[in-house]
């Protein structure tokens, strides 16, 4: 079998064309991530809430408006934390974030990750058309946008060079009928082929090499778990594969074990779409929590507490429900009252094993 090639990024090159999902709320933190980039791939911390299971959040606090202030500033400082643990873990291995474009402390929270020298800030929930001029003082940085087409692509890079004078580093083209988590498209566009892998890459690699006129690395995202899968994205013409469910039932994952071995008893057809009070549908896993989301139960939790959303159907019209202590819960082992993301691949892992093990066999 042909050898993987590596993986360039702005400069950074990574020995394999694996980068870790940045999954939240820290189910991808430092020892995930810094075990992704030990073993010669690309290791993303989700910048997604950290502060709300950190010493620095008081969850006893009553008045809202200190509670909201106390949030942001313990998801900063959080995100500190686990930039510098991951550093520790990984002196010299490639490491990056994802921030949510939705979310109310997105610059603070990408500033500080430049600030802290993180070598990569993949960026999606919304089109980071801002982002070059948060990270300006840092062009060592690389930036990469999330999209799900061409069309979207196209935005960012015309808006991008005419504004900042540049272009994304990289792109992550997710497949929304196969991804994790929040997906890239309308519920009623769920489906659809045209969203498939094998339709967009190609035209997305067409769009930047013959309009653009550059080698923009494009990084296939959703449904991928094994080495074909991977080679099947890299014939497509994508230049690497960012692949998350598959890493949730490693030993390195910062999920608590439960969180895992749901993963790991998952069944296929326990995968379902449910509407997330973002706005975007999502993919996750059957449990008490999302039959009432699905049934639309008043017993769900619709009190907004922290005001982390640009858009949240949860805050403005009381639906729905808090997408973040949802998420929290579950990360935290509770995973009967809490979310649980997973993309269209659960149920296929066998066992827990240790990341080295699990790239190895990704690239042998």
């Amino acid at each position: 079998m042909t050898p993987l090639p590596s993986l360039q990024i702005g400069q950074y090159m990574a020995r394999y064309p694996i980068i870790q999902g940045g999954m939240g709320i820290r189910i991808s933190g430092a020892q995930l991530a810094a075990a992704v980039a030990n073993a010669g791939g690309i290791g993303i911390i989700s910048a997604v809430a950290l502060g709300l299971n950190s010493t620095y959040f008081d969850s006893t606090q009553t008045n809202g408006r200190k509670r909201r202030e106390q949030f942001f500033e313990a998801n900063r400082l959080a995100l500190i934390d686990e930039i510098r643990a991951a550093r520790t873990l990984s002196p010299k291995g490639i490491l990056g974030i994802n921030a949510m474009v939705v979310a109310q402390d997105y610059e603070t929270l990408v500033r500080t990750a430049a600030e802290e020298g993180v070598n990569l800030i993949i960026s999606g929930a919304g089109l980071p058309l801002q982002l070059p001029s948060y990270t300006a003082a840092f062009p060592e940085v690389a930036l990469v946008p999330i999209v799900s087409s061409t069309r979207a692509a196209r935005v960012m890079c015309r808006k991008w060079e005419r504004q900042y004078g540049r272009l994304p580093d990289a792109f992550v083209v997710e497949n929304p009928n196969t991804a994790g988590g929040h997906l890239g498209a309308k519920l009623e566009e769920l489906g659809d082929r045209a969203l498939n892998a094998e339709q967009v890459i190609p035209a997305l690699v067409a769009y930047l090499h013959e309009e653009v006129g550059q080698s923009i690395p494009v990084i296939a995202a959703g449904g991928v778990w094994d080495r074909a899968d991977i080679d099947r994205m890299l014939a497509l013409g994508a230049s690497g594969v960012q692949i998350g469910t598959r890493f949730i039932t490693t030993d390195e994952c910062d999920a608590n074990i439960r969180y895992k071995e749901f993963h790991l008893h998952a069944q296929p057809d326990d995968v379902v779409i449910i509407s997330s009070p973002v706005g975007m549908p999502g993919r996750a896993l059957r449990n008490a929590f999302v039959e009432k989301a699905i049934a639309g139960s008043p017993d769900l939790e619709k009190r907004c507490l922290f005001n982390c959303l640009h858009a949240c159907k949860c805050r403005d019209e009381q639906q729905s429900f808090c997408i973040v202590q949802a998420l929290d819960k579950a990360a935290r082992g509770d995973i009967e009252n809490g979310l649980v993301f997973s993309g269209s691949n659960a149920g296929r892992a066998q066992r827990l094993m240790p990341v080295a093990e699990l790239m190895a066999e990704l690239v042998a």
